[in-house]
């Protein structure tokens, strides 16, 4: 966020932990909003949000290697509280007087998994919440320890593998917990974290989605003035909520672009074009430019060809809508938070570029447009939240995911627009069937997937010889990994039986049982 309207916040100082957007989670699902900075450029974060607590991270290093991360000086002189997570304790403790042993000098070997602790002293991440002489469950991930805490430190709470489990200066208000809050296997992990932010930091916790919006809308109509923006629609929610949270600030000067490539899913073309025509009033251009996508898909079957011939296709029509409206100054983005942290490299070394909304794919030189990107501090879910501020129906804001190439990464080898009317309706029969048993919300992503492949098959008292369809559906948190939802077999005879039926060139169903890893969710 702009300087000017960042709300009261924690700054999270990333050491590399793979952990660390759940702090975030946390901070945040106590109702105050936080940012996360890698230690190289927590300096410059400071000084921009002036938070009101920071919380140092976990990391896959070792304190007392040489060169290993450290948290930048001020942070300690600076008299805002301070939570240390696992290394950040360590950093903490080594910065500050104390001293920290890889595991296989003390001779102790470290704590991985489930672990107790016991608490041993009163403290104000425990107001509450736990009581002295109380065991309770955390998550340990640690070789090295504390072996001295810091001048100013007492241990508050200990375990069988770390004797300064928790350790507390009351009088600077910092804290150090050698588990780990942020994650679920810490059951009380997220109530220490609001106790930090709440009583440690004094956070009234009023962070809201309305708060956001506001302010948010303040700050695209600073950035714009009077330009034009351009905003290329996918039908998904990231850039559905961008475009009608700009088109509240600037009204008329947004303009979004929906390409039909021939990708997308039965009915979503329709369901876009009444959505920001008719219930927005968003000016809206649709391309129909499905024949020319099919020509240039025809005779490729390799995944990555697909994908980038769809990406740069999608640029050059985009480019062309453009000078078709007079050009524009701005590009609307759906970015989320999650891409602008993995883009960030937190041992300082060259960062990887924000990944571009997906269905732009990058954009060449000649395109010369500012982003407008007015996502990017948001979660996933938080994006979903605010569509709900913003009035979008749940129906559409709970959607599933959608991959960018569309139905081209469901259509594995040749895609052609036959096979993907095929695929269409019965992904659409698959999903009606999930909606009806009420499985929606319940699943993180399902789909059908059209096979190359032909079986035999007896309809009536003929032989046929059609395609196989694959029914996908998964559970995850955040699509990095993923299991199969568990759907009984009388579900999956009927989606079966209704597709056989009901689509003309499928005589055969199967159910994708592979997880994530070693599959991926996508077949492509």
């Amino acid at each position: 966020m702009d300087a000017e309207h960042t709300p009261d916040s924690i700054l999270i100082v990333d050491f590399g932990s793979q952990v660390t957007q759940l702090i975030a989670r946390r901070v945040r699902e106590a109702g105050v909003y936080s940012e996360i900075a890698p230690f190289t450029q927590a300096k410059t974060a400071f000084h921009r949000m002036k938070p009101k607590g920071i919380i140092l991270s976990g990391s896959p290093a070792s304190v007392p290697d040489e060169g290993s991360p450290r948290a930048p000086e001020l942070l300690f002189d600076a008299g805002v509280p301070i939570l240390g997570i696992c290394y950040g304790q360590q950093v903490m403790s080594h910065q500050l007087g104390g001293e920290v042993r890889p595991g296989h000098e003390t001779g102790e070997g470290g704590e991985f998994g489930r672990a107790f602790i016991t608490v041993t002293e009163p403290c104000a991440l425990f107001d509450g919440l736990w009581e002295v002489g109380e065991r309770h469950q955390v998550w340990m991930s640690h070789g090295d320890k504390v072996t001295r805490f810091a001048p100013g430190f007492e241990i508050v709470a200990v375990s069988d593998g770390a004797p300064f489990a928790v350790i507390a200066d009351e009088a600077r208000k910092f804290y150090g917990t050698q588990f780990h809050p942020e994650v679920v296997h810490t059951p009380d992990g997220g109530k220490l974290i609001a106790n930090f932010a709440h009583k440690v930091c004094g956070l009234a916790g009023d962070w809201t989605m309305a708060e956001f919006r506001k302010t948010k809308i303040e700050e695209i109509r600073a950035q714009v003035g009077t330009g034009r923006v351009i905003c290329g629609l996918s039908g998904g929610v990231d850039s559905s909520v961008a475009a009608i949270l700009i088109h509240e600030a600037i009204g008329e000067q947004l303009t979004c672009v929906f390409v039909d490539h021939g990708l997308l899913r039965l009915g979503e073309r329709e369901q876009v074009e009444t959505m920001f025509r008719d219930h927005y009033n968003i000016p809206l251009v649709v391309v129909d430019a499905e024949a020319r996508f099919m020509a240039g898909l025809a005779g490729l079957t390799d995944p990555e060809a697909k994908r980038k011939f769809i990406g740069s296709e999608f640029i050059e029509v985009f480019d062309e809508e453009a000078h078709k409206i007079g050009g524009a100054d701005f590009l609307a983005q759906g970015t989320l938070y999650p891409d602008v942290i993995e883009s960030v490299s937190f041992t300082g070394g060259p960062s990887v570029t924000i990944k571009s909304h997906h269905n732009v794919g990058g954009l060449p030189a000649r395109m010369k447009m500012a982003l407008v990107e007015p996502l990017r501090e948001l979660f996933k879910d938080e994006v979903r939240a605010l569509g709900r501020e913003l009035g979008l129906p749940d129906i559409f804001v709970g959607r599933h995911p959608f991959p960018g190439p569309g139905l081209a990464i469901r259509i594995p080898g040749e895609v052609t627009k036959e096979r993907c009317d095929v695929l269409r309706k019965a992904d659409a029969i698959y999903l009606d069937e999930i909606r009806k048993a009420g499985l929606y919300d319940a699943i993180w992503q399902a789909f059908a997937v059209l096979l190359p492949v032909k079986t035999v098959g007896v309809m009536g008292d003929y032989r046929t010889y059609d395609n196989v369809c694959a029914l996908r559906a998964v559970t995850s948190t955040d699509g990095m990994t993923a299991d199969i939802y568990p759907f009984d077999a009388h579900f999956l005879t009927g989606c079966a039986t209704r597709i056989v039926n009901e689509v003309q060139g499928v005589n055969r169903v199967v159910y994708d049982y592979t997880s994530k890893p070693p599959g991926t969710i996508e077949w492509e």
